[in-house]
């Protein structure tokens, strides 16, 4: 196994007027696989949203479960009708397939071509036609490498700016280059798709014509994070807690004034605050020589779940945690941009200044925040290993 994996992002518009999507996206991720399925429904509102759901569903669970392709398809063709009217697909669908990290199939049909960058420049790579139930079907098999960038869409991107902004759309060539000169920038695959959908809805006048689905991959190297949260609730642990913490590879962030404190004391390193707020809501951060960042505790981490929890939905919140400099928006830099593996070592002592009746905290808003931090990140794709003590 090499020491690569796939970051995954996507972000939808919809179609001008509805609620709900017709496009949809579904990822299965195994052991040594995973894979991802973006579909467009015919039409938009509720029929296409309830057809893109079935057919992403029925496609990624089938494949991930290992069954050949021409199942699936088969299997899409005998459970979902023809468009009676239009008398045409009642789904299209690109499906990627990574394997091991190593290499990554792309089923291709009816949507836009995906496009490959690699050594941030745009290039071509194979296609077998092939023809499964009467569907003409592109298949490609691609040997990855990092930093390699694939971009999928439904057809709302090309789409975009017919009869305002271009005549003909927003070409797909067009699309790789604005892609090319984002690539060189190292933004993370959900930054990068939300950067191409939004220019879309620009295009479109901020009135989308269809609905309109970007999803990106980026190969990239495993990057380890380790974080530690409250102190132990055994006194006597605390000397094997900072050992495990600091004795793991990659960056370390304390949040808590009392964790701080203890690890400031195991390091013999003094603890130096900082006196000034870079944001009014989010208490200011400290130093300890050997500790990458230091934070306040509680009100930081939820502020933190807050941005996390945008972040796996309209990520409208991206400016914010992207520039700032308070606590907050260090360690979701740090946690969303940077890692890949996340590490939390948790404390259980029960910090008695939060047993104040009129402070809204206690021990169990902390654990709720440490699950809820964990889900949302395991969500964008990282590995998450809870420790308590």
């Amino acid at each position: 196994m090499n020491n690569l994996c796939a970051d995954i992002g996507f972000k939808s518009i919809n179609h001008t007027g509805e609620q709900l999507c017709g496009d949809h996206i579904d990822i299965v991720e195994n052991d040594d696989s995973t894979v991802i399925v973006l579909a467009d429904g015919l039409g938009s509102g509720v029929k296409a949203s309830i057809l893109s759901t079935l057919t992403s569903k029925i496609i990624s669970t089938m494949l991930a479960a290992g069954l050949p392709l021409e199942d699936c398809v088969s299997t899409i063709a005998g459970t979902l009708p023809i468009c009676s009217v239009r008398g045409v697909a009642y789904s299209t669908f690109t499906i990627i397939h990574i394997i091991n990290n190593e290499t990554a199939v792309l089923i291709q049909y009816d949507n836009p071509l995906s496009i490959l960058i690699r050594n941030e420049k745009v290039c071509d790579y194979p296609k077998t036609e092939m023809n499964i139930g009467g569907k003409k079907i592109y298949r490609s098999e691609i040997r990855l490498q990092e930093n390699d960038l694939i971009i999928s869409m439904s057809d709302g991107c090309p789409h975009a700016g017919i009869g305002l902004a271009y005549n003909f759309g927003w070409k797909r060539e067009d699309i790789a280059a604005f892609m090319e000169m984002l690539a060189p920038v190292g933004y993370t695959a959900k930054t990068l798709s939300t950067i191409l959908v939004d220019e879309c809805d620009n295009l479109y006048g901020h009135e989308p014509g269809d609905d309109t689905t970007a999803c990106v991959v980026r190969i990239r190297r495993r990057v380890p994070m380790n974080i530690l949260f409250g102190p132990p609730s055994n006194k006597d642990d605390c000397d094997r807690m900072m050992s495990l913490f600091f004795s793991k590879e990659g960056k370390h962030i304390i949040c808590g004034g009392t964790t701080s404190t203890i690890a400031s004391q195991w390091l013999k390193k003094p603890l130096v605050a900082s006196l000034s707020f870079e944001h009014s809501d989010v208490p200011p951060i400290a130093t300890i020589e050997g500790v990458d960042l230091v934070t306040e505790g509680v009100i930081t981490v939820n502020r933190v779940l807050e941005y996390a929890k945008d972040h796996i939905g309209e990520n409208l919140l991206y400016e914010k945690w992207s520039h700032g400099r308070d606590g907050a928006s260090l360690i979701s830099r740090m946690l969303f941009e940077e890692a890949t593996d996340i590490n939390f070592y948790v404390g259980r002592a029960i910090n008695p200044a939060h047993q104040n009746p009129e402070l809204p905290i206690n021990f169990n808003i902390k654990m709720n925040l440490v699950q809820e931090l964990s889900k949302a990140l395991g969500e964008m794709g990282k590995r998450i290993k809870v420790s308590y003590f």
